[in-house]
């Protein structure tokens, strides 16, 4: 079946930075899109990031424009998300993402706090 398993999270002092890492297993990894997700504690889930099938196309919210960069390693099943710059509203629990046809996939999630 489809796993999703979410590393590297942390506390961090703003400024700092973190790589998030994602690795896939029980499908057919480079066939598909890629996505990060966040949810702070109180708000709704927001798409951050996601990376095309081949890594040639990326896309991010506003938020995190020009700090933070997805990328993929299709031969070892992996999605990152270099976070630079954090600030204390990054903080959230980080989630790796995938739908496949009609089916939506979760991780179990990462935490991120930025703080000092």
């Amino acid at each position: 079946q489809v796993q999703l398993v979410e590393s590297g999270g942390g506390l961090v002092q703003p400024g700092g930075s973190l790589r998030l890492s994602c690795v896939a297993s029980g499908f057919t990894f480079s066939d598909y899109a890629m996505s990060w997700y966040r949810q702070a504690p109180g708000k709704e889930r927001e798409l951050v990031a996601t990376v095309s099938s081949a890594g040639s196309s990326t896309n991010y919210v506003d938020s995190v424009k020009g700090r933070f960069t997805i990328s993929r390693d299709n031969a070892r099943n992996t999605v990152f998300l270099q976070m630079n710059s954090l600030k204390p509203e990054d903080t959230a629990v980080y989630y790796c993402y995938v739908r496949r046809w009609s089916n939506r996939y979760w991780g179990q999630g990462t935490q991120v706090t930025v703080s000092s």
